[in-house]
C-alpha cells in the first residue's frame, strides 16, 4: 500500500506541473525475481521514477519503453528473461532466474485511468482486488491493461464491460476478494488473455498510546512502511505534534475518551507505551470487546498478567479469543536494546500478525516465499 500511496502522490504531482506519465506494473512472474507481481512503478516523462519494478536493475530500460508508451499512448507488455545465465543479453544485470512479464500503461485524463483506479482503493481503506488484463500470446494485439476495481462493498469500477469473458472475470475477482488472495488466470476468446486479479490490503492503522520518547522511533519506523499512525496519551506536554511529525493525529485524551477521536478497523493495531500503568488498564478494558487484531502492550509479562488480573477481579470477563489478541512482552525476539531496536521488532512482529506469519527466518520454509497459484478459465 505505501507504494500506492507514493505513486499517487507522483502523479497527482506530474498532472499539476503539466508532465506526462506512464505506469508499469510486474504482472506475472515465472520463476524468481526481485519483486512480485503487483509491484508498480510511476514513470515522468522527465524521468522520475516513483515505486520500483526490480532492484533497480530493470528501471533503466522501463523508462527507456515507457518514454515510447507515453508518445504513442498506446500499453506496451515487456518481457525480461533471465533464466540464460548470460545476462548481459538482455542489457541489464538481473541476477534473477525467472520470466518477467511488465506492462506499461499511459495514463491520461480518461475516466477510471489507472491511477484513478489506485485512488479509489486508498480511499477505502478496506480490501479491494485490481485486475489487469494482459495477452502474452499476441503481444500485438490491445492490452486491456488495469481496468477493474472491485471493492469490499460490493462497488465496482470498470472500463472493460465489452470483454466477452467480462462476466467470468467479475466471478472470479469475487472469489478472490472472499479469499483475501490474489490469483492469476486464463482466458480464451479466440486470443488468450491473462488477468493478474491482485488483492490489495487496507492500509494499516497504528495507534500508539503513549507520547514518551521511546514512541518517536516507532511512529519513524512505521511511516517508512505508510502506515496511518496515530499518537494519543493524556499529557499535553507530550502529545504534541511537533513531537510526531511523522503521525497523522496526535491527540490529548484520557484513557475512557481516547477511541473517541479514532476510526478503527480490522487492520487497526495498538501499542500501549504510556509508562502508565491505570491508564493502561483503563484502555485495555474499552480495547478487549473490539476484537482487534492486534494489541501490544510493552512491559515484562508480569505486568501484562497484573493488568488483566485486576480486570477480572473488576468483573471483566476475558474470553481465550481476546487473550490471543494481546502480546506482552510486545514485540519479536531479535535481541533488542534500546528504543530504536524496540520499535523494529514491534513493527516486525505487527506485520507478521496481520499477515498471519509467524516472523521466523526465511531459510527455515520449506515451502516458496510468496504464493504462486494459478487458475485457468
Amino acid at each position: 500500500m505505501k507504494e500506492i500511496i507514493d505513486i499517487v502522490a507522483a502523479y497527482d504531482e506530474a498532472f499539476k506541473e503539466g508532465k506526462k506519465t506512464a505506469l508499469a506494473t510486474v504482472v506475472q512472474v515465472e520463476g524468481s525475481a526481485y519483486r512480485r507481481a503487483g509491484a508498480r512503478m510511476l514513470i515522468t516523462e522527465d524521468g522520475q521514477l516513483t515505486g520500483a519494478i526490480s532492484g533497480g536493475c530493470l528501471e533503466g530500460d522501463a523508462l527507456r519503453k515507457a518514454r515510447m508508451v507515453i508518445l504513442q499512448q498506446e500499453p506496451l507488455l515487456v518481457t525480461y528473461d533471465t533464466r540464460d545465465d548470460d545476462d548481459a543479453k538482455l542489457g541489464v544485470g538481473l541476477g534473477c532466474n525467472g520470466l518477467i512479464h511488465i506492462l506499461i500503461e499511459p495514463i491520461n485524463d480518461q475516466l477510471h485511468n489507472p491511477v484513478s483506479l489506485l485512488k479509489k482503493i486508498i480511499n477505502n481503506r478496506s480490501h479491494a482486488v485490481l485486475v489487469t488484463i494482459f495477452s502474452t500470446a499476441d503481444r500485438k494485439t490491445k492490452q486491456p491493461g488495469t481496468c477493474i476495481c472491485l471493492m469490499d462493498n460490493g462497488k465496482i469500477t470498470t472500463r472493460a464491460e465489452n470483454l466477452p469473458y467480462y462476466h467470468d472475470l467479475f466471478n472470479d475477482a469475487l472469489s478472490v476478494l472472499e479469499n483475501q488472495r490474489s490469483e492469476t488466470m486464463y482466458y480464451r476468446d479466440g486470443i488468450e488473455y491473462t488477468a493478474f486479479v491482485e488483492h490489495v490490503k487496507p492500509l494499516i492503522s497504528l495507534v500508539i498510546i503513549g507520547a514518551g520518547n521511546d514512541a518517536v522511533p516507532l511512529t519513524k519506523i512505521a511511516s517508512v512502511l505508510g502506515w496511518d499512525i496515530t499518537v494519543i496519551d493524556g499529557r499535553p506536554s507530550y502529545a504534541e505534534p511537533a513531537r510526531f511529525p511523522l503521525a497523522k493525529k496526535v491527540i490529548v485524551s484520557k484513557p475512557e475518551q481516547a477511541l473517541s477521536h479514532i476510526i478503527i478497523n480490522k487492520w487497526t493495531a495498538f501499542v500501549l507505551m504510556t509508562h502508565n500503568y491505570n491508564y493502561e488498564i483503563a484502555l485495555l478494558k474499552e480495547l478487549l470487546p473490539m476484537q482487534l487484531p492486534y494489541i501490544g502492550i510493552l512491559g515484562p509479562k508480569k505486568k501484562l498478567e497484573r493488568i488483566l488480573g485486576e480486570l477480572e477481579e473488576g468483573g471483566v470477563q476475558i474470553t481465550d479469543d481476546q487473550l490471543s489478541r494481546i502480546y506482552g512482552p510486545v514485540g519479536l525476539d531479535i535481541g533488542s536494546e534500546g528504543p530504536e531496536e524496540i520499535a523494529l521488532s514491534i513493527v516486525a512482529e505487527i506485520k507478521a500478525v496481520l499477515s498471519s506469519r509467524n516472523g521466523c527466518s526465511l531459510k527455515l520454509k520449506d515451502t516458496p516465499i510468496h504464493n504462486t497459484d494459478l487458475k485457468l478459465s
